[in-house]
């Protein structure tokens, strides 16, 4: 049966403040199993030692490469509208974000 103010096939969905807020992240570590891909979303600050872990999103496989197509078709049309995304050179990235203990 049908909603008059939900037609079918449409979802409601719901943003919070906080939540559209955003959280920012200049890291993604993404880690996957046969069954789920996980991503990690890490803000790292320069003379830090160490990062936090700021939102971690679990995918099945099917979402994950769903993910990759939306951002391909949205980099392209962002790229259209205001040029290429250049990449900047990154140092690299340690992972061990603090003293490491000795035995």
């Amino acid at each position: 049966m049908s909603d008059k103010n939900n037609p079918q096939g449409q979802i409601n969905i719901e943003l919070d403040e906080q939540t559209a807020e955003g959280t920012y992240s200049n890291l993604a570590i993404i880690n996957h199993s046969n069954t789920e891909f996980v991503v990690d979303f890490v803000s790292i600050m320069p003379g830090m030692p160490k990062a936090k872990v700021k939102s971690r999103i679990v995918l099945t496989p099917q979402h994950a490469k769903r993910l990759l197509m939306a951002l391909s078709e949205n980099i392209h049309r962002f790229e259209s509208a205001h040029g290429e995304i250049k990449e900047a050179e990154q140092p690299p990235i340690p992972f061990n974000f603090g003293p490491t203990g000795q035995a």
